[in-house]
């Protein structure tokens, strides 16, 4: 490719074309690769199971998320505390929604939690934060906290990194 005269026309194209954002205005016929965050945001609001779950996404940004369900009797287990299982979900839906901010397709392969107290009312909020991700793979931390911002869960999770875009 040749060089545009007027500045680095090659190095704009190429970050328009894998999506860096460098503050280096995107070449006007570059492709746009990474979908924006609102629609990041509208695939994930589509997902039945967290629905079913009561949980709202707060925040979305690349590599971060936020999300909280308000606990209701169908929340819990036969000892009348939060089941293990619905902040597990509650702490998944904000792993793949911080993974897959970057607007490619993000598949867990690893995940973990450890409970580190009962709750039964309230709301817990989740918060997610990419720890390290390359193009291959990226691992995340969770933190599920109750209404007084005591830890309640920690969760670890890794995903396999695709290059298929997020469907709009």
């Amino acid at each position: 490719m040749r060089r545009d005269p007027g500045g680095d026309h090659l190095q704009t194209r190429l970050e328009g074309m894998i999506g860096l954002e460098t503050g280096v205005p995107r070449a006007p016929d570059a492709p746009v690769l990474r979908p924006t965050m609102e629609t990041v945001r509208r695939f994930f609001e589509r997902d039945q199971y967290a629905k079913l779950a009561g949980i709202e996404l707060l925040r979305l940004e690349p590599g971060h998320a936020t999300a909280r369900m308000p606990l209701r009797p169908t929340h819990w287990n036969g000892l009348d505390m939060t089941h293990g299982g619905a902040i597990f979900t509650l702490a998944d839906f904000v792993f793949a929604a911080a993974s897959n901010s970057h607007g490619t397709v993000a598949v867990a392969i690893n995940a973990s939690i450890s409970f580190l107290k009962a709750s039964s009312t309230g709301t817990l909020t989740a918060e997610a934060r990419e720890l390290a991700r390359n193009y291959k793979t990226g691992t995340y931390l969770v933190e599920v906290k109750n209404d007084q911002s005591e830890l309640i869960a920690i969760f670890q999770g890794m995903v396999y990194r695709k290059q298929d875009k997020i469907p709009g």
